[in-house]
């Protein structure tokens, strides 16, 4: 399970003294108690799947992107540098990322797998990818190729 493999991690991390990456390990792991406390106060099972830690791990990645570009603009390298460290740390859970070929192709084959013609098939296009990338594309990339395709 993804949860315990971040638990090994971590524990390395400490032995070996690294900082930066024990910090982050920590905030991915408290992100994930979080889930399972809103979840269980939803009254849903308390443990997190896998599936769900990786579309946590991708909004954790997104969060560092916005931030690193914002530190970029703000003249701060140094949090920029800080920032692309841990997004480094959380990608390395998460699966190989596609190419923008490969995002071209999945797009295409889930437009053709429903017989999207429109823009009002977006939707679709996009529930497809999710269920078939999850966590393996950038859906905004996926999104916008789709765009045009349809249009």
């Amino acid at each position: 399970m993804l949860r315990e493999e971040i638990n090994t991690k971590l524990k390395e991390a400490l032995k070996a003294k690294e900082s930066r990456r024990v910090s982050t390990l920590r905030l991915v792991l408290a992100a994930i108690k979080d889930r399972e406390i809103k979840a269980r106060g939803d009254g849903n099972q308390s443990v997190v799947s896998d599936d769900e830690i990786l579309q946590l791990l991708e909004t954790m990645v997104r969060q560092r992107d916005e931030a690193i570009v914002l530190y970029e603009k703000g003249n701060r390298p140094e949090l920029a540098s800080q920032e692309k460290e841990e997004k480094i740390i959380i990608q390395e859970f998460m699966p190989e990322q596609l190419a923008d070929g490969d995002i071209e192709s999945a797009v295409i084959e889930a437009i053709s797998s429903i017989n999207a013609t429109s823009l009002k098939d977006m939707g679709s296009v996009m529930a497809k990818l999710r269920e078939n990338y999850s966590g393996q594309m950038d859906f905004s990339k996926a999104g916008q190729l789709a765009k045009e395709r349809l249009s």
